[in-house]
């Protein structure tokens, strides 16, 4: 497998990887684990060692209902079915900080691939709300200019008050023909 096919794989992999929970973008202590080729346990060993380095807005634990959710969302499989705690969540800071807990040449490659992950999210998050905004530009411009329209049809449809009107069908001589 070559190089670029490599990456795109591990991109590929990297991005379903990102899930929303409380309302931020994360990364799971196993899908880490796995991508940078490491034991779950031994990833949470080493950022307990450095828990300085994780403040709550870097990394959080799951409370019980949130991985009750994630379990039944995914489906209960074997890589799920033998923990005994909740997992740890890893912000984009979070992550970043993972590299200089986990220093092998992998962890820095992943790494790397990770953080362009999530410039590409947040890439695609910012032209989907700006899809949005010129959406509602257009709905703002074309309910004006249809209201225009329509104003021009009913005025078309109401009849005259000043002028008669002339009488329609066959006319005999005599009658006012108006």
């Amino acid at each position: 497998m070559g190089k670029k096919r490599k990456t795109l794989v591990l991109s590929e992999r990297i991005e379903k990887s990102i899930l929303l929970i409380r309302d931020q973008k994360v990364m799971l202590d196993s899908d880490l684990a796995s991508l940078y080729g490491v034991e779950t346990k031994d990833l949470t060993r080493a950022v307990r060692r450095n828990i300085d380095r994780f403040p709550g807005d870097f990394m959080f634990q799951l409370d019980k209902q949130e991985f009750e959710d994630l379990r039944r969302h995914f489906g209960t499989s074997s890589s799920w079915g033998g923990r005994r705690y909740p997992p740890y969540a890893f912000t984009e800071q979070g992550v970043a900080m993972l590299s200089s807990v986990l220093r092998s040449p992998r962890a820095v490659a992943v790494n790397i691939e990770i953080m362009r992950a999530f410039v590409r999210l947040r890439q695609l998050l910012a032209s989907h709300a700006d899809l949005a905004r010129k959406l509602d530009a257009l709905e703002r411009k074309y309910d004006t200019q249809f209201k225009v329209v329509f104003d021009a049809i009913r005025r078309l449809m109401a009849p005259s008050p000043d002028k008669p009107r002339k009488k329609i069908g066959f006319h005999t001589k005599g009658e006012d023909n108006g």
